[in-house]
């Protein structure tokens, strides 16, 4: 798995500050204009034009990605739970993007 964040993304931020990714065997990716590797890991799933509409996005394991975040963040407790990694679990609160700053 490998979750395609941004420094400045309040809700990869949470995401971030819930899951123990290394414990779980999950890459994350930080998109930004320095790192060209993430970039074209991301075009190479095709996901471009998906990451300039909305971040976090999580490609799974059979390569195929899940982009809402509350979707990716029941991908990651199904996998935590699977790996025995405690994360924090958080209160179910709709969580939004105000800032513009969750996109490529």
């Amino acid at each position: 798995m490998t979750l395609f964040t941004r420094e400045d993304c309040l809700l990869c931020a949470r995401l971030k500050n819930s899951f123990d990714f290394d414990a779980m065997g999950v890459a994350v990716e930080v998109l930004d204009n320095d790192n060209a590797g993430a970039l074209a890991h991301l075009a190479w799933h095709g996901l471009v034009e998906a990451a300039r509409k909305s971040l976090p996005l999580l490609v799974l394991d059979d390569s195929t990605a899940v982009a809402d975040f509350h979707h990716i963040e029941q991908h990651l407790r199904d996998r935590a739970g699977r790996s025995g990694v405690d994360h924090q679990k958080t209160g179910g609160e709709t969580v939004v993007c105000v800032s513009g700053a969750c996109a490529l």
